[in-house]
């Protein structure tokens, strides 16, 4: 071999080691951690998207990590390598509750995450007992203000908890509305539908998913939908800001990845999920869980969080609600 023929193999084999090396980095799969468990609509909402995106990421891996109200799955996205590998859910909890319902946080939602498209809207819906609500003769939101005003603290509602989402959005409701109605928490949303269906209180705001069962079987009368928008899933419901202007409170979450990830990077995930997030089997699967797809541009959903971390800060401070 001559040393011509020699450095050209040497070269050679130095291209094939780095296309080599490239390709191996490129099929190390993405971890995607989710934040609470496994079977509930996030985990369910993420799988589903982790199978729509292998063609053009790779492999998604979900990896849950539930704890502190979802805080220990977004403290480990905030902390891992900013190269793409790693990303994560953000959720009304953990971007825009959590930050001022816990005295201390392990990350800062504002600053710690990139963010890289929202995924989902869930709306919730203020309920009543249907038996209740035909014997106090109210059939809309502007009969139930009627009569709060009319009856000064004879209404109740019930949540899932101090801090949680029907806390949070019954307050709202009270301080918009200008009622008072009594707050009765209970350990966790089961309960708290389970109060509201025997009777023990008067209405729920709930999450729509967990809600329409029992508003299709008329045990439970649906007043309003929280979205600024009816839903598509109730459209015959008016919405609470139809009565109360401004009025707009939901559940949704989004992807993330940690702070610094390059704009590149962040630039080709967005691209990936929004096209899963524009599928007709995407849509068709959310549908079932009643959650509307959400997708937007990495400026718009970081937009979209700080938006929602400002509202949440004066309706959980208005609430007195502390976690630790």
């Amino acid at each position: 071999m001559n040393a011509r023929h020699f450095l050209f193999t040497l070269v050679s084999a130095a291209a094939l080691l780095a296309t080599a090396q490239a390709a191996a980095q490129q099929q190390r799969p993405i971890r995607l951690v989710v934040p609470y468990a496994a079977g509930g609509p996030i985990d369910v909402t993420a799988r589903v998207l982790a199978e729509r995106v292998k063609d053009s990421l790779g492999t998604v891996i979900i990896d849950n990590k539930p704890g502190a109200g979802g805080n220990i799955g977004a403290d480990a996205v905030a902390k891992a390598a900013p190269d793409g590998l790693t990303i994560g859910i953000a959720a009304t909890a953990t971007h825009a509750v959590n930050p001022w319902l816990y005295s201390k946080m392990p990350f800062n939602a504002a600053a710690d995450f990139a963010p890289i498209t929202q995924m989902v809207r869930v709306p919730n819906v203020l309920v009543m007992n249907a038996e209740t609500a035909q014997r106090l003769k109210i059939n809309t939101l502007a009969d139930l203000i009627a009569y709060a005003k009319a009856n000064p603290a004879k209404l109740n509602y019930g949540s899932g908890g101090n801090g949680s989402a029907g806390h949070l959005a019954g307050e709202m409701f009270k301080k918009d509305a200008g009622i008072f109605a009594v707050h009765i928490p209970y350990n966790g949303g089961n309960p708290a539908q389970l109060a509201l269906l025997s009777g023990q209180v008067d209405f729920n705001f709930d999450n729509l998913a967990t809600a329409a069962p029992n508003i299709r079987s008329g045990k439970l009368k649906a007043i309003a939908v929280t979205t600024a928008q009816r839903s598509s899933a109730l459209p015959e419901v008016p919405t609470v800001a139809a009565t109360l202007k401004g009025f707009s409170i939901d559940t949704w979450w989004g992807l993330v990845a940690p702070a610094g990830t390059p704009a590149d990077v962040v630039a080709k995930l967005n691209q990936a999920f929004v096209a899963a997030l524009h599928t007709p089997e995407t849509k068709t699967r959310f549908a079932s869980l009643l959650a509307e797809p959400v997708a937007n541009t990495p400026e718009q959903f970081g937009a979209f969080m700080k938006n929602e971390l400002v509202k949440y800060e004066k309706v959980v401070k208005a609430t007195g609600a502390k976690v630790d």
